[in-house]
């Protein structure tokens, strides 16, 4: 029996051709996450501020990544700030739940406030923990492969690090285009004042308490940025019914800015 050939055209092989490389560098990237994840994840910590005296005593406020020597935790600046809530006796600390001698709470201090660009820069108590490797300032693209990871809803998880995987969908201003003035809050105003800069939009979904994780690529495990926010349909109550599939990150080159600020 013969079989059948189908003659391709130059241009249609082409194509063919490059979406199997497509495919291919996808499932690579599938399947080198669980390896990132490992790496990464004794690198993540909870961030918040601890009291004897409260229930619970440690009250979880976002996410944060360990950098440079290993006793240096990045994280944002509106995750430590604090609110009404805080009680003045509490004390800002990291909680850590890795190996024997790795886990528990770490009395943290801020080394560097970046307001400008939402972030800050914590030491903290103790033997030294893993630290991740840092991108280059201009590696980051549209249409990169990207995960991150940190504590969604904080202790109402336990506080286990939890990985999100998606994509990079745009790199935008950080002041957002607002339909009506009444929008635009004094947030919003501030770092128009201030200068906009360039934010990572990503086609994933971040929630309470992913603030201040790390961003990193697929493909190489570097970190390229620093999750801040996601974007909202309704109410910040909505975030968690009716979740909008776009978060944003603040590109890596202001986190090495910034601990070269704090030299």
């Amino acid at each position: 029996m013969k079989s059948l050939g189908v003659a391709l055209s130059p241009a249609l092989k082409g194509l063919l051709g490059l979406a199997i490389l497509v495919v291919s560098l996808v499932v690579d990237a599938a399947d080198e996450l669980p390896n990132l994840i490992a790496r990464i994840k004794p690198s993540v910590l909870a961030v918040g501020f601890y009291q004897e005296t409260q229930n619970p005593r440690f009250a979880f406020r976002g996410s944060g990544f360990i950098v440079a020597s290993g006793n240096l935790l990045v994280t944002n600046a509106h995750v430590i700030a604090r609110s009404e809530e805080i009680d003045r006796e509490s004390v800002l600390v990291v909680h850590s739940r890795g190996s024997a001698g790795q886990a528990g709470i770490r009395r943290a201090v801020v080394i560097h406030l970046d307001k400008a660009h939402d972030l800050a820069l914590l030491r903290f108590d103790g033997s030294p923990l893993p630290a991740v490797d840092l991108g280059k300032p201009d590696s980051i693209r549209e249409g990169q492969l990207v995960a991150f990871m940190g504590f969604p809803l904080g202790s109402a998880l336990g506080l286990t690090p939890v990985t999100h995987r998606g994509s990079v969908s745009a790199i935008t201003s950080v002041a957002l285009p607002s339909p009506t003035a009444r929008q635009l809050d004094a947030r919003a105003i501030n770092r128009i004042k201030e200068g906009a800069f360039e934010f990572i939009q990503l086609d994933a979904t971040a929630y309470p308490g992913n603030s201040g994780g790390p961003l990193f690529d697929l493909d190489t495990g570097t970190v390229v940025g620093v999750v801040n926010m996601v974007a909202l349909k309704g109410t910040r109550e909505s975030a968690l019914t009716h979740p909008s599939g776009i978060s944003y990150a603040i590109p890596v080159e202001f986190v090495l800015q910034m601990m070269a600020a704090a030299r």
